[in-house]
């Protein structure tokens, strides 16, 4: 789903539509633009915090004043700014020298940088533990809260789209459920089972 909404192919049969407009008719390197990508297990480089933020909009002169902003956004700038060397730390080999947490946010804090319409999560919390999990979620909730972005998360653990817009749940590569958390709880169907053996209640 991921791949298909970032364009790397088209669908065989039926059609994607982004803002009711479908994608295969949309210039590609001008869908991508306003598009921002988070991943389970995003690539830091090992430069400074603030470098790899910075490489998530396409001008070389990005600010300090926006570095912060989107360091805010992704709940990240508590933990930058209590580091001895703030954004000019050094983020180690694919960032070894920081927690998973602490890579996951400044990958959401890259990815808020360029403020885009579109925001695609790619099990961006699965590979935290409880406690990294709920500061990145709530960070990643904050993001979707923009009326203006359209945000797309793919997930496993469901505590991470329970409160989303709309959750589509996939069976055999077909969306067999669509709703709400409440909604799909009250059908009693595949949703709510998943929620019960995660024991997620409503």
């Amino acid at each position: 789903m991921i791949g298909l909404l970032e364009r790397f192919y088209d669908p065989v049969t039926g059609n994607l539509k982004v803002d009711s407009q479908d994608l295969i008719a949309m210039n590609p390197r001008l869908y991508r633009e306003p598009a921002s990508l988070v991943q389970q297990e995003p690539t830091l480089y090992p430069s400074t915090i603030r470098e790899n933020i910075a490489m998530g909009k396409a001008s070389s002169t990005v600010s300090d004043a926006e570095v912060e902003a989107a360091c805010r956004a992704a709940n990240a700038w508590d933990f930058i700014s209590s580091l001895p060397d703030g954004l000019a730390t050094l983020c180690g080999s694919n960032g070894t020298q920081l927690s998973g947490g602490q890579r996951q946010r400044i990958a959401i804090a890259r990815a808020l940088l360029r403020n885009p319409r579109l925001l695609l999560l790619d099990e961006a919390t699965s590979a935290l533990d409880t406690q990294s999990e709920r500061i990145v979620q709530r960070a990643l909730n904050d993001a979707a809260a923009d009326g203006d972005r359209i945000t797309v998360a793919v997930a496993h653990r469901l505590s991470t789209v329970r409160h989303a817009d709309m959750i589509c749940v996939f069976n055999a590569g077909k969306i067999v459920e669509l709703g709400t958390h409440e909604q799909l709880w009250g059908q009693g169907g595949i949703y709510k089972r998943m929620c019960e053996s995660q024991n997620l209640a409503t």
